[in-house]
């Protein structure tokens, strides 16, 4: 089990455990992660049509640990920044936080394109959406309710990572509208997934993203492969 890091919680969080990741240099983990992807696709023959909602703050890597699980399932993969009307992006471009009244309908839309791309047949969807707080996991979490079988599985790919990560990530990027300032309001208002998420409704894993990009995708499959066993 991964050991929690930075701040204290008032519910203990369980986290992915993955095998011992194989030694490398810094410079191959996203050559390697690759490789992995195109060699080996997964095969399961689950009962529900999954939609993997990868959260977390910006800098967290969502879309990268996002395409990873699509290519590796064979899922569908939606960019939820994507989906943002240009309002929105505006006022992040301009560091000013999202209101709630902001997110609502992006939620649902992003609900109902990974529906979509269920009817339209794909075995499953990976969705990026930084999904902050609790009530708008919730909104996602409706999806059951309106899919045509009704058989979508929603879960929960919390990123977790650092303060000092977040920054360091953000900073390095270009040309994104993403700033520092914004990384900071995201995680003043972030509610990580509490005991009631994690143990009664049982659809949260949490991965530690401190590490290399090849050992969080390691991490990320090993949660990803429970939650499609379990469902087999």
């Amino acid at each position: 089990m991964l050991q929690s890091f930075e701040q204290p919680h008032s519910a203990p969080l369980h986290y992915a455990s993955a095998p011992t990741p194989p030694i490398s240099s810094p410079a191959s983990p996203s050559n390697a992660a690759s490789s992995v992807v195109k060699a080996s696709p997964v095969m399961f023959a689950p009962k529900h049509h999954h939609i993997l909602i990868v959260t977390g703050p910006a800098g967290c890597g969502k879309s990268t640990v996002a395409k990873f699980l699509a290519d590796r399932y064979g899922f569908v993969y939606i960019e939820g920044d994507d989906f943002h009307p240009q309002a929105n992006i505006a006022k992040m471009a301009a560091n000013i936080p999202l209101d709630d009244a902001d997110r609502w309908d992006w939620l649902i839309l992003l609900r109902d394109q990974a529906l979509v791309a269920l009817s339209n047949g794909a075995k499953g969807v990976v969705v990026t959406c930084s999904a902050l707080k609790k009530k708008y996991r919730d909104v996602i979490r409706t999806a059951r309710l309106y899919d045509e079988d009704p058989n979508a599985a929603v879960h929960f790919v919390y990123l977790r990572a650092s303060k000092e990560t977040l920054l360091a990530r953000v900073g390095a990027r270009q040309g994104h509208y993403m700033k520092d300032a914004m990384v900071i309001s995201q995680l003043a208002a972030l509610e990580e997934p509490d005991k009631y998420e994690i143990e009664r409704l049982k659809d949260v894993e949490i991965i530690d993203v401190k590490g290399s990009q090849l050992e969080v995708e390691k991490l990320a499959t090993v949660a990803v492969d429970r939650i499609m066993t379990d469902d087999a």
